[in-house]
Order: structure tokens, then C-alpha cells, then sequence
């Protein structure tokens, strides 16, 4: 079962990425997507599905039941490995109310911030860290990891779990800088990664695609921009574009071609 952690700057499109891939991949297999951002409240309307009724941090306890079972673990040893779950978990065992469930596609959120001066979101890495680490699947499934904006996740070690990182570059010069930077990262992790254009049109392409180049590096596919995409992020309805398909699929498969070796 590929897991895959999907990461980007903040705008770059890395949700809307993970909701056509997670729709595309459903029509071959099942998937399950991991909601790993804090601050993103609609994912589960991009996917087209009910958000679940409780996150995995309501699951252990919320903020303070994380912490209590952190520090009851780590026994003051920073350095041992930290398990919140323990049994490896199925995806298709996942408690309901945890849960979002329509055909293939299923949804889980690590959890969200709720309340101003609530702290920092360490505990939540820590849960995401730990449930990729133990949650397991066989087949046709896969895993994909919808994470924060930015590196923050890297240093948390939520790619821990995972077979592959998936850096999604958009138009921006910051966008390239920062593809090098997580793919160097992912790499000093051992973990295989690549790239996707994100939102790029015949002008913006090809250039994209030069900047990358002059850093040595090569996008797996691209995903182009797409007016209907952009509407339905705008009236909150599912990410889709059936013209798309085509793009979608060269990517899912160009992907598990990656991870396969």
C-alpha cells in the first residue's frame, strides 16, 4: 500500500491536488486520505464527502490526552521512537466516528485548532507521525497525506511512515525553492520523492519547468490551471474537472511507478 505524504507552499494547490488524486485513484482501488493540516477546515469538501464527526486527536483525548501519553512514553528519553497507537491499524477498521466513508474514498483528520491560545501544534505532528507509522493496508490501497503549508512537517518526522513525498510546485519562484529544499530533505529521510506541476498553462509551463531544471530537478507530471477547478474551490464543491482525467491518470501512474522502483 503506497503512502504518500503531499506537500507545497501555502497556495500552491497541494489540497486540490490530493482531492483529484484521491478521486481518480478511487475509481481503480481504495483510498484513504489523512487531513495532516491543522488550519485547513474544507478538505472534505473538495473530496465531496461529510467531514468526520471526530478527529484522531478526540480519538487519544485532545491536546491534553496527547501530551499526558507523550510524556508517559518518552520516559525523558527525546531520542525513543513515540507510539500513540498500539496496534498497527487497518484502514478498513478505523472507528466511524473517526471516519468519513463514501465507495472507495475514505477521510480521517489528525486534528484542527480550535481555540485562540490553545498552543503550539506539536501534538498533532506527533499523532500524524505515529498513525502513518502504524496504520496498514494491503492491495490496491493507498494513503494519501494532505499536509500543512511549508517544512514544518518534515522536522516533526511525519514522513516517517511514509513510501514517498510528493512536492507540488506551483508558478512561484518560491515555490521552486522550496521543492528543493523538502526533496533534499525527504532525501536526508530516506525517502523517495518527486515533483508535480501544480496550476500551469502553456506560458507558465515551460518556464516552471526551466527554473526546476536549472536546479537539477524534474517534475514527474503536471496538473494545468482550470477555471472549472477554480470555481468549484470558490462555491465549495468537490474538486473536479473531467478533462483532467487524462492528466490524472499519467500522474497516478508515473507515481506508482516511482514508488515501485
Amino acid at each position: 500500500m503506497p503512502k504518500v505524504i503531499v506537500c507545497g507552499r501555502g497556495g500552491s494547490g497541494k489540497s486540490t491536488l490530493v482531492s483529484l488524486l484521491a478521486r481518480e485513484i478511487a475509481g481503480r482501488g481504495e483510498v484513504l486520505v489523512v487531513d495532516a493540516d491543522e488550519s485547513n477546515l474544507e478538505l472534505n469538501s473538495m473530496l465531496g464527502i461529510p467531514a468526520p464527526e471526530h478527529t484522531l486527536m478526540d480519538f487519544l483525548g485532545g491536546k491534553p490526552g496527547v501530551r499526558v501519553k507523550l510524556l508517559a512514553r518518552l520516559k525523558g528519553e527525546g531520542d525513543e521512537e513515540v507510539s500513540l497507537f498500539d496496534e498497527d491499524l487497518a484502514a478498513s477498521d478505523l472507528p466511524d466516528d473517526v471516519t468519513s466513508r463514501s465507495g472507495a474514498l475514505s477521510m480521517v483528520r489528525i486534528g484542527k485548532t480550535e481555540h485562540s491560545m490553545e498552543g503550539c501544534a506539536c501534538p498533532m505532528g506527533a499523532v500524524a507521525r505515529s498513525f502513518l507509522n502504524h496504520i496498514s493496508a494491503s492491495g490496491d490501497e493507498w494513503v494519501l497525506v494532505d499536509t500543512e503549508a511549508g517544512l514544518e512537517h518534515f522536522g516533526r518526522g511525519v514522513l516517517e511512515g511514509a513510501d514517498y513525498v510528493l512536492i507540488v510546485v506551483d508558478p512561484s519562484f518560491e515555490a521552486v525553492v522550496l521543492a528543493e529544499k523538502a526533496g533534499r530533505l525527504a532525501e536526508e529521510a530516506g525517502k523517495a520523492n518527486g515533483i508535480v506541476l501544480s496550476k500551469v498553462d502553456e506560458e507558465t509551463g515551460p518556464l516552471l519547468r526551466e527554473k526546476l531544471a536549472q536546479r537539477g530537478l524534474t517534475p514527474l507530471g503536471s496538473i494545468s490551471y482550470s477555471a472549472t477547478l477554480a470555481r468549484a474551490g470558490l462555491e465549495g464543491e468537490p474538486a473536479a474537472d473531467e478533462s483532467m482525467h487524462g492528466e490524472l491518470g499519467r500522474v497516478v501512474g508515473l507515481l506508482d511507478s516511482s514508488i515501485k522502483g
